[in-house]
């Protein structure tokens, strides 16, 4: 199935081109993009050429910063209904789970996830590729939930941690503009960190009615329930890291036994395993990428209980020791 975006997402696009001396019309099509998708913005266009198209803006217009700086010029009403809902809510905490719930209606590759530990809460965002894969594309959607933060927080607000798990640029003027001094690259997820305190923090601005006008107006919009399988891929990003990636932890998360889960992704011609090997080959892409990983870490980042399982469970898929796939000195 291919994952659709609205035509929304590429908002700030043909200025930052413009600016950078591209024509960017003629890059849109050159993926196979409509010409139209850069002006109209409610057109469900593929969310793979989106990728491509920002990583050939970046690299032809010799902009490593492509993605934040799209960011820069983003408003929550870029977000269409979604975007009228999450304004108006109580406190970022309810504005935050709007997000969980409804980012598939704006972006189907897209999934959202807000974990607190003490008073520190990460917000991982995860594109359904391999980390790494579309640098701009994660640095425009870390930006544009940076910007829902402050949105409720303040023009001055900074959250702890900024994360990227690609490898930084040679300048990061735009980075520091942007997000300030705490930016963090290399990490094992994207996303924000912040004190769990600020979620709770008043909204002046919110509006019930107009929560309850927002919520109709996504009821009526064509999204659709994101498949089960695709919502199993979310819960097994998350849990992998952690060691706690069974198939009955998630279906307890889904809120139903392990084989009513099971039925449920039979019919949708797939497993749970054929899930988890499908994450841990997409997450591995990345996590190799650049070879400064160590295997082990490798190994606890895909939910391994050993290195040894590691091993066994990468060359019954790809044939060939994992050592052998890492660049050694």
């Amino acid at each position: 199935m291919t994952a659709l975006v609205r035509s929304a997402s590429l908002t700030g696009f043909i200025e930052v081109a413009t600016s950078c001396g591209l024509d960017p019309h003629a890059l849109a099509a050159e993926v196979g993009l409509p010409r139209r998708c850069l002006d109209e913005p409610d057109l469900m266009i593929p969310t793979q050429p989106v990728g491509q198209l920002l990583e050939l803006a970046a690299a032809r217009g010799r902009e490593p910063a492509f993605g934040l700086r799209m960011a820069e010029s983003r408003r929550l009403s870029n977000l269409g209904p979604l975007g009228l809902l999450v304004r108006d809510e109580r406190t970022l905490r309810d504005a935050l789970e709007v997000l969980v719930t409804h980012i598939h209606m704006h972006n189907e590759a897209l999934s959202v996830r807000v974990e607190q530990v003490g008073n520190l809460v990460s917000i991982r965002v995860e594109m359904g590729a391999s980390p790494g894969t579309f640098r701009q594309a994660s640095e425009l959607v870390v930006g544009v939930t940076f910007r829902v933060l402050s949105v409720f927080m303040g023009a001055g607000w900074q959250p702890r941690l900024v994360c990227f798990t690609h490898r930084a640029p040679a300048d990061l003027r735009v980075h520091r503009r942007v997000f300030g001094r705490a930016v963090e690259f290399g990490h094992e997820f994207d996303g924000i960190v912040c004190n769990a305190s600020d979620l709770d923090v008043p909204n002046p601005g919110a509006d019930p009615v107009m929560v309850r006008y927002a919520r109709r107006l996504l009821e009526q919009s064509p999204g659709k329930r994101p498949r089960d399988s695709a919502r199993v891929r979310e819960l097994v990003v998350v849990l992998l890291p952690r060691g706690h990636c069974r198939v009955e932890v998630v279906a307890q998360h889904m809120g139903m036994d392990r084989r009513t889960l099971a039925r449920r992704l039979a019919a949708e011609g797939t497993t749970f395993s054929a899930v988890v090997d499908k994450v841990r080959r997409d997450l591995l892409g990345g996590y190799l990428k650049d070879g400064a990983r160590p295997l082990a870490e490798v190994s606890d980042l895909l939910g391994f209980s050993a290195p040894s399982a590691f091993s066994r469970w990468h060359r019954n898929q790809f044939g060939i020791a994992a050592r052998s796939r890492v660049n050694q000195p």
